[in-house]
């Protein structure tokens, strides 16, 4: 890897699951990263476990949506260089009873959220700099949660609008859509229901949060300085259907 250590990144959904990963693998990388979650309480036990094992990471308490907490942590730190926007919402409900603040509250946090902080971040960063979207295999399609379907298929086509406008100034914008993922969401279902959602999965299993990070590293590594506009499916291969012989 290209030496990275004065490089700085800025995570959202940081406290736990994918977003925390994203953080350690980043970090790990040699990146100064921080995070970024409303959950000021469980973000700081999460950093504080991250730095006794000498990672370079700092909390960032915000609501993703409070564009003034958000740029005020992205002017704190002396360089913007990377953005992940990892903070996501999900509950599951029939189309049929789905309703107007559903939807309401399911866009303001998957695709307003990550608008705000992809903006504040561009607006800060120089030629190199790496926006990665987290959005899901969900954005395909599926059944009893169609608003959270609709939210991630517009962080994707958010993505790619993003990187056609970016480009020109050597941004790159990407996104990464995970498949099940192993995380405390999903395991909040009683087990016999995880175990019956990991049997639907090609490999058998739940992606591990740390298999969603190496995506995110990729992306935001120099080796990555030519993709851009792109979706990067990290679910054992769900995404193409079809059924296994």
């Amino acid at each position: 890897m290209t030496d990275t250590r004065k490089r700085t990144a800025f995570v959202t959904g940081a406290a736990q699951g994918i977003g925390l990963a994203i953080v350690e693998a980043l970090a790990r990388d040699g990146i100064r990263t921080v995070g970024i979650d409303r959950n000021a309480e469980r973000l700081a036990a999460a950093v504080a476990d991250l730095t006794a094992h000498g990672l370079d990471v700092v909390a960032g308490p915000a609501d993703v949506c409070d564009r003034e907490a958000i740029a005020a942590i992205l002017d704190a730190e002396e360089r913007v260089d990377i953005v992940v926007t990892a903070a996501g919402a999900y509950w599951d409900r029939a189309f049929a009873d789905v309703t107007e603040d559903d939807f309401r509250k399911m866009m303001e946090v998957n695709v307003i959220g990550t608008f705000v902080i992809a903006q504040e971040a561009a607006r800060r960063m120089g030629e190199g700099g790496r926006v990665i979207t987290i959005s899901s295999r969900g954005a395909l399609g599926g059944t009893r949660f169609a608003h959270y379907v609709a939210s991630k298929a517009a962080v994707v086509g958010l993505t790619r609008a993003m990187a056609m406008e970016l480009r020109d100034r050597g941004i790159t914008v990407n996104s990464v859509a995970p498949g099940f993922t192993d995380t405390p969401m999903t395991r909040s279902a009683p087990d016999e229901i995880f175990a019956a959602w990991e049997k639907l999965e090609p490999r058998g299993r739940a992606a591990s949060p740390a298999e969603i990070a190496s995506a995110v590293v990729y992306l935001a590594s120099d080796q990555a300085g030519f993709v851009t506009g792109q979706c990067l499916f990290v679910d054992g291969g769900k995404s193409l259907g079809g059924l296994s012989l």
